[in-house]
Protein backbone atom coordinates (compact mmCIF):
# COMPACT_ATOMS: atom_id res chain seq x y z
CA UNK A 1 0.00 0.00 0.00
CA UNK A 2 1.42 3.36 -0.86
CA UNK A 3 0.41 6.96 -1.41
CA UNK A 4 2.01 9.21 -4.01
CA UNK A 5 0.77 12.32 -2.18
CA UNK A 6 2.97 13.85 0.49
CA UNK A 7 1.31 13.87 3.86
CA UNK A 8 2.03 13.94 7.55
CA UNK A 9 2.41 10.51 9.18
CA UNK A 10 -0.54 9.36 11.27
CA UNK A 11 -0.17 9.88 15.00
CA UNK A 12 -0.92 7.22 17.62
CA UNK A 13 -0.84 8.11 21.32
CA UNK A 14 1.21 11.21 20.52
CA UNK A 15 3.85 9.39 18.43
CA UNK A 16 4.16 9.26 14.63
CA UNK A 17 3.43 5.87 13.11
CA UNK A 18 5.05 4.95 9.81
CA UNK A 19 3.08 3.48 6.93
CA UNK A 20 4.97 0.22 7.28
CA UNK A 21 4.21 0.03 10.98
CA UNK A 22 0.55 0.79 10.41
CA UNK A 23 0.26 -1.88 7.71
CA UNK A 24 1.98 -4.40 10.00
CA UNK A 25 -0.35 -3.60 12.89
CA UNK A 26 -3.56 -4.03 10.95
CA UNK A 27 -2.28 -7.23 9.34
CA UNK A 28 -1.93 -8.77 12.80
CA UNK A 29 -5.73 -8.59 13.14
CA UNK A 30 -6.50 -10.43 9.89
CA UNK A 31 -7.44 -13.75 11.50
CA UNK A 32 -9.96 -12.40 13.98
CA UNK A 33 -11.44 -9.96 11.46
CA UNK A 34 -11.90 -12.83 9.01
CA UNK A 35 -13.77 -14.75 11.71
CA UNK A 36 -15.89 -11.69 12.50
CA UNK A 37 -16.83 -11.14 8.87
CA UNK A 38 -17.57 -14.85 8.45
CA UNK A 39 -19.95 -14.78 11.40
CA UNK A 40 -21.72 -11.81 9.91
CA UNK A 41 -22.13 -13.10 6.34
CA UNK A 42 -21.85 -16.92 6.66
CA UNK A 43 -19.49 -17.23 3.67
CA UNK A 44 -15.76 -17.92 3.91
CA UNK A 45 -15.10 -16.65 0.38
CA UNK A 46 -16.99 -13.44 0.99
CA UNK A 47 -15.33 -12.94 4.38
CA UNK A 48 -11.94 -13.06 2.67
CA UNK A 49 -13.02 -10.32 0.24
CA UNK A 50 -14.56 -8.22 3.02
CA UNK A 51 -11.38 -8.29 5.11
CA UNK A 52 -9.49 -6.92 2.12
CA UNK A 53 -12.06 -4.13 1.88
CA UNK A 54 -11.67 -3.44 5.61
CA UNK A 55 -7.91 -3.10 5.24
CA UNK A 56 -8.30 -0.81 2.25
CA UNK A 57 -10.73 1.44 4.14
CA UNK A 58 -8.46 1.46 7.18
CA UNK A 59 -5.46 2.38 5.04
CA UNK A 60 -7.28 5.24 3.38
CA UNK A 61 -8.51 6.52 6.77
CA UNK A 62 -5.23 6.02 8.64
CA UNK A 63 -4.63 9.76 9.09
CA UNK A 64 -7.91 9.98 10.98
CA UNK A 65 -6.96 7.30 13.49
CA UNK A 66 -5.53 9.10 16.49
CA UNK A 67 -5.73 6.48 19.22
CA UNK A 68 -9.03 7.56 20.77
CA UNK A 69 -9.86 3.84 20.79
CA UNK A 70 -7.64 0.80 20.34
CA UNK A 71 -6.65 -0.12 16.81
CA UNK A 72 -8.52 -3.41 17.27
CA UNK A 73 -11.77 -1.65 18.18
CA UNK A 74 -11.39 0.77 15.28
CA UNK A 75 -10.90 -2.12 12.82
CA UNK A 76 -13.91 -3.98 14.21
CA UNK A 77 -16.01 -0.88 13.69
CA UNK A 78 -14.92 -0.68 10.06
CA UNK A 79 -15.43 -4.42 9.56
CA UNK A 80 -18.91 -4.43 11.08
CA UNK A 81 -20.10 -1.62 8.86
CA UNK A 82 -18.51 -3.15 5.78
CA UNK A 83 -20.46 -6.34 6.52
CA UNK A 84 -23.69 -4.45 7.11
CA UNK A 85 -23.29 -2.76 3.73
CA UNK A 86 -22.60 -6.13 2.09
CA UNK A 87 -25.70 -7.68 3.67
CA UNK A 88 -28.03 -4.89 2.63
CA UNK A 89 -30.83 -6.45 0.57
CA UNK A 90 -29.20 -9.89 0.34
CA UNK A 91 -30.79 -13.24 1.02
CA UNK A 92 -29.63 -14.93 4.20
CA UNK A 93 -27.41 -17.98 3.96
CA UNK A 94 -28.92 -21.10 5.50
CA UNK A 95 -28.49 -24.85 5.17
CA UNK A 96 -30.84 -26.95 3.01
CA UNK A 97 -32.63 -28.48 6.01
CA UNK A 98 -33.61 -24.98 7.17
CA UNK A 99 -34.99 -23.95 3.80
CA UNK A 100 -36.66 -27.11 2.49
CA UNK A 101 -38.62 -30.13 3.70
CA UNK A 102 -36.70 -33.41 3.82
CA UNK A 103 -36.40 -35.04 0.42
CA UNK A 104 -38.81 -37.73 -0.67
CA UNK A 105 -38.27 -39.92 -3.75
CA UNK A 106 -40.10 -38.48 -6.72
CA UNK A 107 -40.27 -34.99 -5.23
CA UNK A 108 -39.63 -32.31 -7.90
CA UNK A 109 -36.27 -30.76 -7.05
CA UNK A 110 -37.24 -27.64 -8.99
CA UNK A 111 -39.67 -26.71 -6.20
CA UNK A 112 -36.89 -26.50 -3.60
CA UNK A 113 -35.00 -23.42 -2.45
CA UNK A 114 -31.49 -23.52 -3.92
CA UNK A 115 -29.48 -21.24 -1.64
CA UNK A 116 -27.26 -19.34 -1.16
CA UNK A 117 -25.93 -21.66 1.55
CA UNK A 118 -23.50 -21.32 4.41
CA UNK A 119 -19.89 -22.27 3.83
CA UNK A 120 -17.54 -24.08 6.24
CA UNK A 121 -14.67 -22.28 7.96
CA UNK A 122 -11.19 -23.89 8.16
CA UNK A 123 -10.07 -24.24 11.76
CA UNK A 124 -6.48 -23.83 10.59
CA UNK A 125 -7.30 -20.17 9.87
CA UNK A 126 -9.20 -19.58 13.07
CA UNK A 127 -7.80 -17.66 16.05
CA UNK A 128 -9.53 -19.28 19.05
CA UNK A 129 -8.65 -16.61 21.58
CA UNK A 130 -8.00 -12.98 20.75
CA UNK A 131 -6.16 -12.76 24.06
CA UNK A 132 -3.22 -14.63 22.54
CA UNK A 133 -3.06 -12.21 19.64
CA UNK A 134 -3.54 -9.13 21.83
CA UNK A 135 -0.56 -10.10 23.93
CA UNK A 136 1.52 -10.48 20.78
CA UNK A 137 0.65 -6.94 19.73
CA UNK A 138 2.25 -5.41 22.86
CA UNK A 139 0.01 -2.36 22.81
CA UNK A 140 1.93 0.65 24.20
CA UNK A 141 -0.85 1.65 26.57
CA UNK A 142 -3.20 -0.24 28.85
CA UNK A 143 -6.69 -0.97 27.48
CA UNK A 144 -9.32 1.63 28.24
CA UNK A 145 -11.97 0.66 30.73
CA UNK A 146 -14.62 0.61 28.04
CA UNK A 147 -12.58 -1.63 25.71
CA UNK A 148 -13.89 -5.16 25.09
CA UNK A 149 -12.31 -7.70 27.39
CA UNK A 150 -10.48 -9.97 25.01
CA UNK A 151 -10.89 -12.91 27.38
CA UNK A 152 -14.58 -12.93 26.54
CA UNK A 153 -13.66 -14.21 23.09
CA UNK A 154 -13.08 -17.59 24.74
CA UNK A 155 -16.86 -17.94 24.44
CA UNK A 156 -16.77 -17.71 20.69
CA UNK A 157 -18.33 -20.41 18.58
CA UNK A 158 -18.33 -21.06 14.88
CA UNK A 159 -20.47 -24.17 15.08
CA UNK A 160 -22.69 -24.53 12.04
CA UNK A 161 -25.80 -24.72 14.24
CA UNK A 162 -24.95 -21.34 15.73
CA UNK A 163 -24.08 -19.79 12.36
CA UNK A 164 -27.29 -21.08 10.82
CA UNK A 165 -29.36 -19.71 13.71
CA UNK A 166 -27.60 -16.35 13.41
CA UNK A 167 -28.69 -16.09 9.80
CA UNK A 168 -32.29 -15.71 10.96
CA UNK A 169 -31.42 -12.38 12.57
CA UNK A 170 -31.60 -9.10 10.63
CA UNK A 171 -28.08 -7.76 10.02
CA UNK A 172 -28.06 -5.12 12.78
CA UNK A 173 -29.39 -7.58 15.35
CA UNK A 174 -26.76 -10.04 14.16
CA UNK A 175 -24.04 -7.43 14.67
CA UNK A 176 -25.31 -6.54 18.14
CA UNK A 177 -25.37 -10.17 19.28
CA UNK A 178 -21.90 -10.87 17.88
CA UNK A 179 -20.32 -7.77 19.37
CA UNK A 180 -22.00 -7.99 22.78
CA UNK A 181 -22.62 -11.69 23.42
CA UNK A 182 -19.75 -13.27 21.48
CA UNK A 183 -16.99 -10.67 21.79
CA UNK A 184 -18.14 -9.21 25.10
CA UNK A 185 -18.36 -5.59 24.00
CA UNK A 186 -20.39 -3.28 26.27
CA UNK A 187 -23.65 -1.93 24.86
CA UNK A 188 -22.29 1.63 24.82
CA UNK A 189 -19.36 0.72 22.60
CA UNK A 190 -21.57 -1.41 20.35
CA UNK A 191 -23.93 1.54 19.98
CA UNK A 192 -21.01 3.67 18.76
CA UNK A 193 -20.15 1.06 16.14
CA UNK A 194 -23.74 0.84 14.94
CA UNK A 195 -24.35 4.61 15.14
CA UNK A 196 -27.28 4.01 17.48
CA UNK A 197 -28.26 4.41 21.10
CA UNK A 198 -27.63 2.08 24.02
CA UNK A 199 -31.38 1.54 24.21
CA UNK A 200 -31.51 0.46 20.56
CA UNK A 201 -28.64 -1.99 21.10
CA UNK A 202 -30.31 -3.50 24.17
CA UNK A 203 -33.54 -3.85 22.23
CA UNK A 204 -31.72 -5.52 19.33
CA UNK A 205 -30.04 -7.89 21.78
CA UNK A 206 -33.33 -8.84 23.39
CA UNK A 207 -34.98 -9.59 20.06
CA UNK A 208 -31.91 -11.32 18.66
CA UNK A 209 -31.51 -13.62 21.67
CA UNK A 210 -35.16 -14.61 21.47
CA UNK A 211 -34.83 -15.47 17.77
CA UNK A 212 -31.69 -17.50 18.42
CA UNK A 213 -33.46 -19.55 21.08
CA UNK A 214 -36.12 -20.41 18.51
CA UNK A 215 -33.64 -21.64 15.91
CA UNK A 216 -30.84 -23.23 17.94
CA UNK A 217 -31.08 -27.00 18.47
CA UNK A 218 -32.79 -28.18 21.68
CA UNK A 219 -30.65 -27.65 24.74
CA UNK A 220 -28.51 -24.98 23.06
CA UNK A 221 -30.24 -21.85 24.36
CA UNK A 222 -26.85 -21.00 25.84
CA UNK A 223 -24.57 -20.70 22.82
CA UNK A 224 -21.26 -21.14 24.62
CA UNK A 225 -18.99 -23.33 22.51
CA UNK A 226 -19.18 -27.07 22.73
CA UNK A 227 -16.18 -28.93 24.10
CA UNK A 228 -13.49 -29.96 21.59
CA UNK A 229 -14.05 -33.39 20.00
CA UNK A 230 -13.10 -36.25 22.31
CA UNK A 231 -10.93 -39.20 21.41
CA UNK A 232 -13.97 -41.56 21.24
CA UNK A 233 -15.62 -39.13 18.81
CA UNK A 234 -12.45 -39.07 16.72
CA UNK A 235 -12.51 -42.86 16.68
CA UNK A 236 -16.02 -42.71 15.23
CA UNK A 237 -14.72 -40.38 12.53
CA UNK A 238 -11.85 -42.74 11.69
CA UNK A 239 -14.23 -45.69 11.42
CA UNK A 240 -16.46 -43.64 9.15
CA UNK A 241 -13.58 -42.64 6.86
CA UNK A 242 -12.46 -46.25 6.57
CA UNK A 243 -15.99 -47.49 5.86
CA UNK A 244 -16.49 -44.91 3.11
CA UNK A 245 -13.18 -45.82 1.49
CA UNK A 246 -14.23 -49.50 1.44
CA UNK A 247 -17.78 -48.72 0.34
CA UNK A 248 -19.04 -50.64 3.38
CA UNK A 249 -22.68 -49.62 3.83
CA UNK A 250 -23.19 -51.99 6.76
CA UNK A 251 -20.36 -50.36 8.70
CA UNK A 252 -21.69 -46.89 7.87
CA UNK A 253 -25.14 -47.95 9.06
CA UNK A 254 -23.68 -48.94 12.44
CA UNK A 255 -22.19 -45.46 12.82
CA UNK A 256 -25.29 -43.43 11.92
CA UNK A 257 -27.95 -42.42 14.43
CA UNK A 258 -31.46 -43.45 13.49
CA UNK A 259 -32.49 -39.79 13.11
CA UNK A 260 -29.28 -38.61 11.43
CA UNK A 261 -29.65 -35.52 9.24
CA UNK A 262 -27.59 -35.21 6.07
CA UNK A 263 -27.36 -32.15 3.83
CA UNK A 264 -25.21 -31.66 0.74
CA UNK A 265 -24.89 -27.99 -0.26
CA UNK A 266 -25.24 -26.82 -3.01
CA UNK A 267 -27.84 -29.56 -3.57
CA UNK A 268 -31.14 -28.40 -2.06
CA UNK A 269 -32.41 -31.83 -1.03
CA UNK A 270 -31.53 -33.35 2.34
CA UNK A 271 -32.26 -36.54 4.27
CA UNK A 272 -33.81 -36.88 7.70
CA UNK A 273 -33.05 -40.46 8.79
CA UNK A 274 -30.59 -43.32 8.48
CA UNK A 275 -32.59 -45.26 5.89
CA UNK A 276 -32.74 -42.27 3.53
CA UNK A 277 -29.04 -41.56 3.90
CA UNK A 278 -28.10 -45.19 3.25
CA UNK A 279 -30.35 -45.33 0.18
CA UNK A 280 -28.68 -42.23 -1.26
CA UNK A 281 -25.21 -43.63 -0.56
CA UNK A 282 -26.09 -46.99 -2.09
CA UNK A 283 -27.03 -45.30 -5.37
CA UNK A 284 -23.88 -43.21 -5.60
CA UNK A 285 -21.56 -46.06 -4.58
CA UNK A 286 -23.00 -48.66 -6.97
CA UNK A 287 -20.83 -48.95 -10.13
CA UNK A 288 -23.88 -50.17 -12.06
CA UNK A 289 -25.98 -47.13 -11.11
CA UNK A 290 -26.36 -44.04 -13.26
CA UNK A 291 -25.65 -42.02 -10.09
CA UNK A 292 -22.27 -43.69 -9.49
CA UNK A 293 -19.67 -41.06 -8.55
CA UNK A 294 -16.56 -43.25 -8.53
CA UNK A 295 -14.25 -44.40 -5.75
CA UNK A 296 -13.87 -42.21 -2.65
CA UNK A 297 -11.07 -41.50 -0.22
CA UNK A 298 -11.39 -39.31 2.87
CA UNK A 299 -8.91 -37.66 5.20
CA UNK A 300 -9.68 -35.98 8.54
CA UNK A 301 -9.70 -32.22 8.91
CA UNK A 302 -11.45 -29.69 11.14
CA UNK A 303 -14.04 -27.02 10.38
CA UNK A 304 -16.08 -24.68 12.55
CA UNK A 305 -14.63 -26.28 15.68
CA UNK A 306 -16.18 -29.61 14.65
CA UNK A 307 -15.02 -32.94 13.31
CA UNK A 308 -14.71 -32.86 9.54
CA UNK A 309 -13.52 -34.97 6.64
CA UNK A 310 -12.28 -34.00 3.19
CA UNK A 311 -13.49 -36.36 0.49
CA UNK A 312 -11.68 -37.04 -2.77
CA UNK A 313 -13.33 -38.69 -5.78
CA UNK A 314 -11.72 -40.80 -8.48
CA UNK A 315 -14.08 -40.73 -11.47
CA UNK A 316 -14.49 -43.96 -13.43
CA UNK A 317 -11.51 -44.51 -15.72
CA UNK A 318 -9.29 -42.00 -13.91
CA UNK A 319 -6.18 -42.66 -11.81
CA UNK A 320 -6.12 -39.69 -9.44
CA UNK A 321 -8.49 -38.77 -6.61
CA UNK A 322 -9.68 -35.17 -7.01
CA UNK A 323 -11.16 -32.83 -4.36
CA UNK A 324 -14.86 -33.47 -3.97
CA UNK A 325 -16.28 -32.09 -0.72
CA UNK A 326 -15.81 -31.22 2.93
CA UNK A 327 -18.12 -32.96 5.38
CA UNK A 328 -18.71 -31.46 8.83
CA UNK A 329 -19.97 -34.00 11.37
CA UNK A 330 -21.66 -34.08 14.75
CA UNK A 331 -21.03 -37.15 16.90
CA UNK A 332 -23.02 -37.84 20.05
CA UNK A 333 -23.15 -40.98 22.18
CA UNK A 334 -20.92 -42.82 19.74
CA UNK A 335 -23.10 -42.15 16.69
CA UNK A 336 -23.05 -39.62 13.86
CA UNK A 337 -26.10 -37.40 14.27
CA UNK A 338 -25.47 -34.89 11.49
CA UNK A 339 -23.45 -34.64 8.29
CA UNK A 340 -23.18 -31.43 6.29
CA UNK A 341 -21.31 -32.38 3.13
CA UNK A 342 -20.26 -29.17 1.39
CA UNK A 343 -19.37 -29.65 -2.26
CA UNK A 344 -16.66 -27.00 -2.06
CA UNK A 345 -13.53 -28.23 -3.92
CA UNK A 346 -12.29 -24.65 -4.21
CA UNK A 347 -11.94 -24.44 -0.42
CA UNK A 348 -9.46 -27.31 -0.16
CA UNK A 349 -6.54 -24.90 -0.48
CA UNK A 350 -7.82 -22.75 2.39
CA UNK A 351 -8.07 -25.90 4.52
CA UNK A 352 -4.45 -26.73 3.75
CA UNK A 353 -5.49 -29.96 2.05
CA UNK A 354 -3.53 -31.72 -0.71
CA UNK A 355 -4.73 -30.89 -4.24
CA UNK A 356 -5.03 -34.57 -5.18
CA UNK A 357 -4.58 -38.07 -3.74
CA UNK A 358 -2.93 -40.88 -5.63
CA UNK A 359 -4.65 -43.66 -3.72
Amino acid sequence: MADSVERQPCVRYGRPVSDDDFASRIEQHRRELRVHCYRMVGSFDEAEDLVQEVFLKAWRARDGFEGRSSLRSWLYRIATNVCLDALDGRKRRLLPDQANPDYLPGQPVATLVTGPWLQPFPDALREPYALREARALREPVAPRQDEPEVAFVARETLELAFLAAMQHLPPRQRAAVILCDVLGWPARQTAQVLDGSVASVNSALQRGRATLREHLPPGRSDWAPAAPPTEPQRQVLRRYLDAVARGDLDEVAELLAKDVRATMPPLPEWFADRESVLAALAATWDPTSADYIGALRMIPTSANGQLAAASYRRPPGQQVFEPFGIGVLQVRDGLITEIVAFHEPALFRAFGLPPTLNR
